[in-house]
Order: C-alpha cells, then sequence, then structure tokens
C-alpha cells in the first residue's frame, strides 16, 4: 500500500495552472516571432528593405541555433541543469534579443550605413536587427524545448497530447495577435518599430511570468522525492550522458519525426511571414486588412489544437493524424498557387483549411516523441528536432524572398509616398507546396516504422 498517494502534479488545478504559466510565456515569445509579418511593405517603404534583406532578416532567426549549435547546446543544458535553470536562461535571453532588435530599427545612429560582413556589404540596420532576431530565435527556441519538457514531467501518463495542444494553441494566440495588430500599431503610433517595444514589454512580463512557475516546480520536485522515499521507488535510469546524443541521432524513428517537423514547420511559418504580401498582391486585399486574413490561421490552431490533442489522447492515431494534416497542407499550397484563384473569399478559406492541417500534425508530432525517446533524453531530441527545423526556418524565409525579388517581381505602385514593388507569388507557393509533399512521404515512413518497432503512436496516451 503506497504510504503517499500524491504529487503536485496529481492535482488538476495546480498542474493545469503550471501549464498556464509557462503556455504565457511562449505567447510572449511567439509574439516577437511574427511581429514584422504584417510589416514588409512598411519596413520597404519606410526603411527602405528589399524583400532580399528583408528574407535575410527573417532567416536570422535559426543562425546561432543552425551554425552555432546553441540550441542542442540548450537541450543539453536542460537535461543537466532542470527545467527551471534552463527556462530562466531562456526567457532572459529573449528580452536581450529583442531589446538589440529594437535599437536596431528605432534608432537614426545606423542609417545610411553600409558594413562590410565577412564577404558582403550589408545594410547595418538590417544586420543589427537581425543580430537581435538570432539571439531572441535562440532564446524562444531553448524555452520551447524547455516548456515541452515541463509538460512531460506534469502530464505523463495523463492529458499529454491535449496539454501540448493547449500550450502549442497559446503559442498560436500570440501568433494571430502579431498577424493582426502588428500593422494598426505601427500605424497608430507612426513608426515601424513600435510593435518590437510592445514585444518587449510582454517579454519581460512573460520572464516575470516563468519565476513564478519556479517556485511551483521546485515544490513538485520536493513532493516527488518525498513520494519516491515513501514508497521505496528506485530511480533505475541512468542521468544524461554526452553519449546519448549518439543514441538519439541512430534512432530511425527521431529522424522521421524531425524531417517531417522541419518540412512541415517551412511550408507553415515562412509563408506566414509573406502571407500579409500575398494577399495584397494576389488576391487584392488593402494593407490595413491583409494581415488579418493569415491571422485566422492561428486563431483556428487555438480552437482545434487542443480538440485534436485530446483526439489522439483518447484514441490514439497519432501517425495517422500527421498524414492527414500534411495531405491538407499540399492541397492549400496547390489551390494558392493558382493564378485565377485570386478572389479573397478563397483566401479566408485556404487559410481555414492550412489552419486545420497546422493543428493536425503538431497535436499528434509532438506528443509522440516521449514515445520513441526516453525521458533523460527527452530535452536534447527535442533540441535536436528543433535544430534541425531551424534549418527550414532559416533558409526558407531567405529563399523565397531571393526568388521574389529575381523572379516575381511585376511592376511597382505608389504606397504611403514610397514607391513599393509588387509580385506574382506562383513560385512561392509551389515551393511551399513541394515541402508538403515530401513531408507526406516521411509521415508515412515513420508510420511503418512504428508499426515495425511498435512505439505505440496508433495507441492512446492515457493510461488507465
Amino acid at each position: 500500500m503506497e504510504k503517499l498517494r500524491q504529487t503536485l502534479r496529481d492535482s488538476k488545478t495546480a498542474r493545469w495552472t503550471a501549464l498556464g504559466i509557462v503556455a504565457f510565456t511562449m505567447l510572449c515569445g511567439y509574439y516577437l516571432t511574427d511581429v514584422m509579418a504584417p510589416l514588409k511593405g512598411m519596413l520597404e517603404g519606410q526603411l527602405k528593405w528589399s524583400s532580399s534583406q528583408y528574407g535575410f532578416f527573417t532567416s536570422a532567426y535559426g543562425w546561432f541555433n543552425v551554425f552555432l549549435l546553441f540550441l542542442i547546446i540548450g537541450g543539453i543544458i536542460l537535461d543537466k541543469m532542470g527545467v527551471r535553470f534552463t527556462g530562466l536562461m531562456a526567457a532572459s535571453i529573449m528580452v536581450v534579443g529583442t531589446a538589440i532588435k529594437y535599437w536596431a530599427v528605432s534608432t537614426h545612429a545606423l542609417d545610411g550605413q553600409t558594413w562590410h560582413i565577412l564577404w558582403f556589404d550589408m545594410n547595418a540596420q538590417v544586420f543589427m536587427a537581425a543580430i537581435g532576431f538570432a539571439i531572441f530565435g535562440v532564446g524562444v527556441e531553448v524555452a520551447g524545448i524547455t516548456v515541452s519538457k515541463i509538460i512531460v514531467k506534469w502530464f505523463k501518463g495523463k492529458e499529454l497530447a491535449l496539454a501540448m495542444g493547449l500550450e502549442m494553441a497559446t503559442a498560436r494566440l500570440g501568433t494571430a495577435l502579431a498577424l493582426s495588430t502588428s500593422l494598426p500599431i505601427a500605424e497608430k503610433l507612426g513608426n515601424v518599430s513600435a510593435p518590437i517595444l510592445v514585444c518587449l514589454i510582454m517579454l519581460c512580463i512573460g520572464l516575470i511570468s516563468f519565476i513564478i512557475y519556479t517556485f511551483m516546480d521546485k515544490k513538485l520536485d520536493h513532493e516527488q522525492a518525498a513520494f519516491d522515499k515513501a514508497n521505496a521507488v528506485v530511480d533505475t535510469e541512468d542521468s544524461f550522458k554526452i553519449s546519448d546524443i549518439w543514441k538519439i541521432f541512430t534512432n530511425k524513428g527521431w529522424w522521421y519525426i524531425a524531417i517531417l517537423c522541419v518540412l512541415f514547420y517551412s511550408a507553415v511559418f515562412p509563408f506566414l511571414k509573406y502571407a500579409q504580401d500575398l494577399m495584397v498582391n494576389k488576391f487584392g486585399v488593402a494593407d490595413k486588412l491583409a494581415g488579418s486574413i493569415p491571422a485566422l490561421l492561428p486563431f483556428g490552431t487555438i480552437l482545434l489544437t487542443p480538440l485534436f490533442g485530446n483526439l489522439y489522447d483518447r484514441k490514439g492515431k497519432g501517425a495517422s493524424i500527421m498524414i492527414i494534416g500534411a495531405l491538407i497542407l499540399v492541397f492549400v499550397h496547390a489551390m494558392f498557387s493558382i493564378p485565377f484563384l485570386n478572389h479573397w473569399l478563397i483566401a479566408i478559406v485556404l487559410i481555414v483549411l492550412l489552419g486545420i492541417g497546422f493543428s493536425l500534425v503538431p497535436s499528434a508530432m509532438w506528443p509522440s516523441v516521449p514515445k520513441i525517446i526516453p525521458e533523460k533524453q527527452l530535452g536534447t531530441a527535442y533540441s535536436m528536432i528543433f535544430w534541425v527545423q531551424n534549418w527550414g526556418l532559416m533558409g526558407v524565409p531567405a529563399l523565397i524572398g531571393w526568388v521574389l525579388d529575381e523572379y516575381c517581381i511585376t511592376g511597382q505602385v505608389l504606397k504611403n509616398g514610397a514607391m513599393v514593388n509588387t509580385y506574382n507569388y506562383t513560385l512561392p507557393m509551389l515551393i511551399f507546396m513541394s515541402l508538403g509533399i515530401l513531408a507526406i512521404l516521411f509521415a508515412f515512413l515513420l508510420k511503418a516504422e512504428d508499426k515495425k518497432k511498435g512505439y505505440g503512436l496508433q495507441m492512446p496516451n492515457i493510461v488507465k
């Protein structure tokens, strides 16, 4: 008979409160991630940025994570030092990166300056804004893997996929708010840097929010230790070792999830960076309203991701859910690529469908990782998936910006007293569609590997 029956995680109120606190921190991070997306035209007009410069700036998100391996290092720190230390570190890095980005976009100290960076010349303002975004990218990605491990810690054997779905939904609310409020804030205050200042304030609040969570986490650790001692529970799992990275790296199921992740997210997040511009150029939507249509996507996921996560918790079929989501992704981008489908109502329908696909894949993908990887390796496993994902989040926006400048300029129009390029978005949409086709392939490979190894991806998450 158990001498000590419960820990803090057994209280529904406690574990959902913990989730709400860390999810809010991620909401603040995702607001900054997409706050510049509706401002592409304003950046061209007010700061004289080109599409290539905008693409370069957007790609900076993954620089340090990819080339300096900061994300993988963050995962190792997470498995070694725990969620409290790593989460506070990540939230602080987000604040620092955002402060640099705000300074770069708001200051006049960099006006007219060109710096020679490595082998090319670069607009000083664009480069410093990119550096700030790159630093922020380290923080928000490490925060993401930390929150994933926190959710596994509190919800394993319980409503794991629902909890991850709700956290993702809260983060998507940050994206939706960025897409729908960024341009109105910039226009109201008369400066393209104003929304970034709002982000900086929000991230400071998010840091305070995570500090509050650390007290709950510390209490949980004490109660878990007391529970284990009273019930003679012995932890048979070895602590994380650097050699575990090789075990993850040689796991075929992990690779299928990682590649599916980079392909799928590269066809969604970079798309959102250009979606407002797409609405203006293809569908003839006014600048002031163009951001509200892409904002429907994250708003839709707020409802659907927890719904599909709850379905996975109770019914299983995780691999099948990922396949269906990838199929929807391909269909949507194929429709966006057809030139004569240019009515704004069609754009709304396609964005709603994309929101469904975007809810299906993550709701099943992230809760599937703990079925493939031991808990002691989860931080590193998630960080390595995010690292692979960052190659796409870094490369695809830069590719799309280059393609737009090289092959898709159709003319110029006068906006707010400045000449701005107009674009044909057919080719970029075909690129996004191709990524979706490859995602379908790896979703099928993952399902086959699950059948072979018995990971249980098609089984429910809730242990009865």
